[in-house]
């Protein structure tokens, strides 16, 4: 997925007054019923980039982690220790194992 600094065309330090002013300016020129059929997908890139960068809790994270930390609730590592021993090691070494009497 795109940076949406660069979808809004704005720094990564711009207000939020900023943003909503490259928003606006997008999404009027996006919008479907101005741009055509065509523009559907730019235009919900440009709102999903202004959805995110719009709320400042949102924004936060997504400044520290990307797309991965909104998906994620904001934790790199949401699975906890037990998929980390997983991932490295295969499902025996994470779990007890399941022997047969």
């Amino acid at each position: 997925m795109s940076d949406y600094y660069e979808v809004l065309g704005v720094a990564r330090t711009a207000s939020a007054s900023e943003i909503k002013k490259a928003y606006l300016k997008l999404a009027r020129a996006t919008h479907p019923d101005v741009a055509g059929p065509g523009s559907e997908e730019r235009f919900k890139e440009v709102s999903t980039a202004y959805e995110v960068l719009s709320d400042p809790e949102r924004r936060r994270m997504y400044d520290l982690g990307g797309t991965d930390a909104l998906r994620n609730g904001g934790a790199p590592f949401a699975g906890g220790f037990q998929d980390i021993f997983e991932t490295f090691f295969g499902a025996a070494a994470g779990g007890a194992s399941q022997r047969g009497p």
